[in-house]
């Protein structure tokens, strides 16, 4: 039998000199008082100070532009508490999927100490990222944009500035679904703005001028409709992903599932986590993922 190119790559990743653990010089221990997970990424901050101009600006069309001028007071309370207390959630999850560590494997970690700790049995396979230099658990893949190994790396996703793996993917599907929700929201009471203006005159519609409302509505209605779609697209793949224990770059690479395989529901509580309550709407909740060790080789 022809031994291929791939065949022998992966019988050296299985001789210990293949890991080089001289190599590896682990990072300078410092204090986890006080740090904060942040990607200094210019196109990430960019696209995460767009999402809050984008927020606001919706917020202060509903406002100023339909509620306001609105001649029926529960209408403006009712719809004003709502829009803004989706927006505050949205926000929110968007906050904590930015500065949550997606589940960074330790850099540098790929010592000569650390993998005599791992008590490896005869035949055991492990990776190593020559470009972090760490040992890599099983389903973790390497981002280039944070410079290091992400368990359950499903994307790098510009818009949060951040990887989405396996410690923030419920405040990423939280985002996505809480963007969905008000773009929908947006949507409907712009359209009923437009009918309300219709049959009054334009200029008491509005606080602004006639032209400047409909540019600031057309404007609004643009944004609501593309985020509407662009979410409810990204909160139907995450979940779907979610259920079938699949992460996006393992779909796209049609990687061998090596790992157990769970009930939906149960996939579910390991993201959102256990048991089932009202916090998984929450962005403030941090989910119990139980405790699983991340090193689980398969042979």
């Amino acid at each position: 039998m022809m031994i291929t190119p791939i065949h022998r790559f992966r019988d050296i990743e299985r001789k210990p000199e293949y890991l080089q653990p001289d190599k590896c010089v682990p990072p300078p221990i410092r204090s986890s008082l006080g740090t904060m997970w942040f990607i200094r990424d210019g196109c990430g901050i960019a696209c995460g100070v767009v999402t809050w101009f984008l927020v606001l600006y919706a917020d202060f069309v509903v406002f100023l532009v339909m509620l306001v001028p609105s001649r029926d007071y529960i209408y403006s309370v009712i719809n004003g508490m709502f829009f803004n207390l989706l927006a505050f959630l949205a926000l929110a999850s968007h906050f904590r999927a930015m500065l949550t560590d997606p589940g960074a494997v330790p850099k540098g970690n790929a010592t000569k100490e650390f993998i005599e700790s791992l008590q490896l049995k005869p035949g055991q396979v492990v990776y190593k990222c020559p470009k972090c230099c760490s040992i890599k658990p099983d389903r973790a893949h390497h981002c280039s944009v944070c410079k290091r190994c992400i368990r359950k790396m499903d994307h790098h996703c510009p818009w949060v500035n951040n990887c989405v793996g396996e410690s923030n993917q419920k405040y990423f599907v939280l985002f996505t679904m809480y963007i969905a929700l008000i773009s929908l929201h947006a949507l409907i009471m712009v359209g009923f703005h437009f009918l309300y203006c219709f049959e009054e005159d334009w200029t008491k519609c509005s606080s602004f001028s006639p032209p400047t409302t409909v540019i600031l509505l057309i404007l609004l209605c643009f944004e609501a409709l593309l985020f509407l779609i662009f979410t409810s697209v990204m909160f139907g793949t995450q979940v779907h992903s979610i259920c079938t224990d699949e992460t996006g770059i393992e779909q796209l690479k049609k990687e061998e599932r090596r790992w157990a395989k769970k009930t939906k529901w149960m996939n579910m509580k390991a993201v959102f986590g256990h048991p089932f309550s009202i916090a998984w709407l929450s962005p403030f909740a941090t989910p119990d993922q139980g405790k699983a060790d991340p090193y689980q080789y398969v042979v």
